[in-house]
């Protein structure tokens, strides 16, 4: 690593073949004012050593502050230690735009020709029984507006313009389906895939380098959970369902060509960026996206993923595959939100206001559901109800209904990585 003078930072390390220290031109030390702290993010490299003390890792590095009201920019350069630990301060640094014009963004026009370029094919799996739908479907099939010390609610409106606006999420509101002696409420439940549309947010990322366009899809119901415990799956009665299903995958694309670098695949509290070569392709440019049956989370590829231990086998699964039942949203997307093109260019929907949950807060039985499963499991394979529990996810006990895009982080911030 280069030894910056006094007013200046490295932006990286360097590695060579040679033994002999490289010019100092390979790597740079720019003015401190026109950098911000960096942090070590994915491990890209590490060493086999039998004394832990002695192991060489290397990591790709990321700006610690990320959003689109953020000014940090990725270098692409890289940080090596052999004693580096999760939190430590890096002595490397990140570079930063000062020129907030940010320029070198999409224009209305232009961010609709890159959703018809690059706007992903969304695959639901076959088995699937709760389908998306677009909001004003789902408003005008019978779901109601619930305030708390009110029994019964309210109809919904087509545009959500009856909903509360603005504010904090105060528990004092939610949704729910039609009422349980409505005919209407288990069709509901199943959605409506012709409706249905990506809801599209365009905002700024790592200073205005790239473009991430953030594509929201709504489901009225999240199915109950599936756990898989060695070759053995048990579809659990009530854990997990939820009225009021949001999830997303984000593009990231580049500024300075326009090329799709990586797509941003949400999955429950998490989530993972892959690199646009790792995707697969359905008319040319246009990736893959694989929804989880019955929870929607986004996956890269078809199989079976594991929420919990894959060493032992164990946790809920979430299964991809493709089927007749799909979104393309090159062609089946509206535009919601882009703040930096200025006010009044995006009509923001009335229901993008309401920052309330979209369904009410349920608490499951997990101690019966648990006891059921392991009823049914080999003598062997027998867990306590308590070590069982330790092994699931917390949220798949009990959880406030789900909020709507403009209230999770990463509408303002960068996506959970």
């Amino acid at each position: 690593m280069p030894n910056a003078p006094v007013g200046y930072k490295s932006i990286g390390c360097l590695a060579s073949v040679e033994p002999n220290e490289p010019d100092p031109d390979e790597v740079r030390c720019v003015r401190a004012d026109l950098t911000e702290n960096c942090e070590a993010s994915e491990m890209m490299f590490s060493s086999d050593s039998f004394f832990q003390r002695k192991q060489f890792q290397v990591w790709k590095t990321r700006p610690c502050k990320r959003g689109m009201l953020c000014a940090g920019v990725s270098a692409g350069t890289f940080f090596g230690s052999t004693s580096f630990s999760s939190g430590d301060e890096l002595d490397i640094a990140c570079l930063k735009n000062l020129d907030s014009s940010l320029h070198a963004m999409p224009n209305l026009e232009q961010i609709h020709a890159l959703i018809k370029h690059y706007g992903p094919t969304m695959y639901l799996h076959p088995d699937e029984i709760y389908l998306p739908s677009s909001v004003p479907w789902f408003f005008m099939n019978g779901a109601l507006l619930y305030k708390d010390g009110r029994n019964n609610g309210t109809v919904i409106n087509s545009k959500g313009s009856n909903l509360p606006a603005g504010g904090l999420n105060d528990g004092q509101y939610w949704l729910d389906l039609p009422n349980k002696d409505d005919a209407n409420r288990t069709s509901v439940k199943c959605g409506n895939i012709e409706s249905a549309e990506l809801y599209v947010h365009v905002k700024p990322s790592l200073g205005g380098t790239f473009t991430d366009i953030a594509m929201w899809i709504f489901c009225p119901f999240n199915g109950p959970a599936i756990v898989k415990i060695g070759l053995l799956s048990f579809t659990l009665n009530k854990v997990g369902e939820h009225v009021g299903d949001w999830e997303h995958y984000t593009l990231r694309i580049s500024n300075f060509s326009g090329e799709l670098w990586s797509v941003y695949f949400s999955e429950h509290s998490g989530g993972e960026w892959v690199d646009a070569c790792k995707l697969e392709f359905i008319e040319g440019n246009k990736p893959i996206v694989y929804a989880s049956r019955n929870g929607h989370a986004s996956f890269p590829h078809p199989g079976c993923y594991l929420q919990g231990s894959s060493k032992l086998g164990f946790g809920l699964r979430n299964d991809c595959a493709r089927s007749k039942y799909y979104v393309d949203s090159s062609s089946k997307y509206q535009i919601v939100a882009a703040e930096y093109l200025g006010e009044g260019v995006v009509a923001e929907p009335p229901w993008l206001q309401y920052m309330r949950e979209w369904g009410p807060t349920i608490i499951y039985n997990g101690r019966s559901e648990v006891e059921k499963i392991i009823k049914h499991l080999p003598f062997f394979m027998r867990f306590s109800v308590e070590s069982l529990i330790e092994l699931f996810p917390t949220e798949l006990y009990g959880e406030a209904g789900p909020t709507g895009p403009k209230e999770k982080d990463n509408w303002l911030g960068d996506e959970r990585w």
